[in-house]
This record gives structure tokens, sequence and C-alpha cells, in this order.
């Protein structure tokens, strides 16, 4: 589930591929009465065929013998027994096709039932088992490697010593995820451009993730690699707050490089404006989903000068298309966003309250 056709799908046999009945009840040959002769249930070879009027019993799904005209559902139908299997009578007579599926009515063999590039769904995947597949051709798992950047980062206990947890390891893999992406490891790499050098062409990922790094400080090295190896940069840095220093780069094989920020909104920031684009258009999908989610605002948003801002924001569940901006929005933090469901585009200047603005779904 999740994957996007590969190849188009087309119906490697009539659907239904046989006739067959739509309701318990009896097979009939032209008009009644009928002498009944036998059943055939879901699943058997069709019985011999009726002649005017014969009848089998049958049940929903079982192949409709050839000569049958109609089928008697069951609560329309009543049998008087004798020793050759009784006489069936109708109590109104049946329509001509009545409650008969006819072969090829949903499809015909070679019939195009989905177009390359359609995520699979459950019942995607339900059409092609029906139209005689045992398996699709689907566009593979985008893979990424995250290398999360600084010597100031702990993985385990409380902030000590002028150091930080790490809160980027823990949150990205669990996301690229649910954005249908496979993480093959998470490492940390100290500051060290030599270490992150060896990280990044070491790395045989579809996508390199990087997070810190990204900006113009003594240990900010992800610049300077990358010009080293010869990447070549399409984004450097995006007008957006928090998140400005986000970059994509181009690695010298043509495999995408995302450089994320170091601080955790900010580095959020990055996934939904450049990392879930990339993961999109390796995995097959358009690199934005359309429509766009809107919503009105419940509160005043203030806006920077000149950039657009990201901010978390909550739907109200008793105003349906309303979000409401969330607290604790810093460019370090994470407890607004642990409470959002999204992140609402706020255009330079701000937006009033009752404004409406797209929001960018998180995906989890």
């Amino acid at each position: 589930m999740g994957r996007v056709l590969a190849r188009e799908l087309t119906a490697r046999t009539d659907l239904p591929a046989f006739d067959t009945s739509a309701m318990d009840g009896w097979a009939v040959a032209g008009a009644g009465p009928w002498r009944v002769r036998g059943q055939v249930l879901a699943g058997q070879r069709a019985a011999g065929a009726l002649g005017e009027g014969e009848a089998v019993r049958i049940a929903t799904g079982a192949a409709v013998p050839e000569g049958a005209t109609a089928v008697v559902r069951r609560e329309d139908g009543r049998v008087e027994p004798d020793a050759d299997g009784g006489t069936l009578h109708a109590g109104r007579p049946p329509r001509p096709g009545q409650d008969i599926r006819p072969r090829g009515q949903e499809c015909r063999a070679g019939d195009l039932l989905m177009a390359a590039g359609r995520m699979v769904t459950p019942a995607i995947a339900g059409l092609a088992a029906a139209a005689g597949y045992d398996e699709v051709a689907v566009v593979p798992r985008p893979e990424a490697d995250v290398l999360v950047l600084g010597d100031e980062l702990l993985r385990s206990g409380p902030p000590r010593d002028g150091r930080v947890r790490d809160a980027l390891g823990p949150l990205l893999p669990p996301w690229l995820a649910a954005l249908g992406a496979g993480v093959r490891q998470v490492r940390t790499v100290g500051d060290d451009a030599e270490a992150l050098r060896r990280a990044v062409t070491g790395s045989t990922a579809d996508v390199v993730v990087t997070t810190g790094g990204t900006a113009a400080g003594p240990v900010d090295f992800v610049h300077p690699v990358l010009r080293r190896i010869g990447a070549r940069l399409l984004v450097d840095g995006v007008a957006v707050r928090p998140g400005h220093p986000m970059l994509l780069a181009l690695l010298p094989d043509g495999r995408p490089l995302v450089g994320l920020p170091g601080n955790p909104l900010a580095a959020v920031a990055g996934v939904v404006t450049l990392l879930v684009p990339v993961l999109r258009a390796l995995a097959g999908r358009p690199a934005h989903p359309h429509p766009e989610h809107t919503a009105r605002l419940a509160e005043e948003v203030p806006g920077h000068r000149t950039d657009t801002r990201l901010v978390p924001v909550a739907s109200v569940p008793e105003h349906a298309g309303t979000a409401r901006p969330l607290g604790f929005h810093g460019p370090a933090m994470l407890r607004g966003l642990a409470a959002a469901d999204g992140m609402a585009v706020i255009p330079p200047g701000g937006a009033a309250a009752g404004a409406v603005v797209e929001v960018l779904r998180l995906g989890w």
C-alpha cells in the first residue's frame, strides 16, 4: 500500500469472467413453472445447460448455467417437492436477465483499469487481484540516510554541560516512514568537515538528509563539503521563517541531498518545504498534493517583514475548517508542533483572524 503503479494496470480477464448470479435463488430458463434439477454453488463449475422450463438452485456468485434467462430470488420462489426434485413457482415472473451479472460487465480483458502513476490503495490492490494479478509493478520506495550533525548533541539523558538532546534523530525516521520513505541509517556526525565528507560520499541511499551545519558559522561545514565534492546547489536558502538556511543539492551522481537547519522547528520547516516534494518525486508521486488544504485562522498571526512564516496550527473541532495557531513556535521549540496537525503558511506582514491560509499537512 502507498506505492505508486510503475506500469498501467490492464485487465487480464473479463470481469466477471463468466455469467454469475447476483442473488441466492434459482437460475431458470424461460417461463415458469420450472422443474428443479440440482444446484450450483460458488466455486463450482456451472451446471449443464438448462432447457426451457428447467431450473437449478444457485448461490450468490455461482456460475450461471448456459440457457438460463434469469435468476428467481429465494424470497420470490416456492418449490413444490416431489420425487424428481420439485417444481418451482415464482411470485412474479422474472425479467429477462434479472439478477444475472453478465460476463464482462465490469471490464473486458485488455481494458485499462488504472493508469501508471496512481497510488496503490486497498481498493486498487483488490481490483488487481480480481483482474488476475498476483503482483503489480510499483515505483520503489525511496531510501534515505539521515546524518545528524553537531558535537553538542546528546543521545541520552537530559541536557547538561552546555550540550542538548538530539531531537531530530528520533523525530525524522518515523516521519519519513509515514511519508513513504525507508530510513537506512541515522548517523551522528561531529563538527568535522572530513567526517562529514566521508559520510556524504559513502552514502548510497536515494536521498541524503543532513541536519545542522547549513548556515555560515565556524563549524557549519555543509556548504564547504558540498563544494569540495562537486555537488550542485539547487536551493541555497528559502525566504521562510523558521528554516531559512535550508538547502537542496545534487550530488555528483545526481542523487539529492536535503540540508535541514539544526534547530528542530526550523528543520521541520525544511522537511515540509523541500524534503516532502523530493520524496514524493522519488516515489513517482506529484511533488505537491492537490487540492491544497486551507483553513480559516482563529486568531491573528503576526508576520515577518519580508519572509513567509510557517506556524504550527491545530484544527478546531467545534468549528470545521478553522485552525488555531499554537504557541511555543520558536525555531528551537517542538512543544507547539507536538500539538499541531499542520503548519499554516503566513504571508509577509502576517494574517488577520478569519483569514484563509494554506495549511501544510504534516503527514503523520
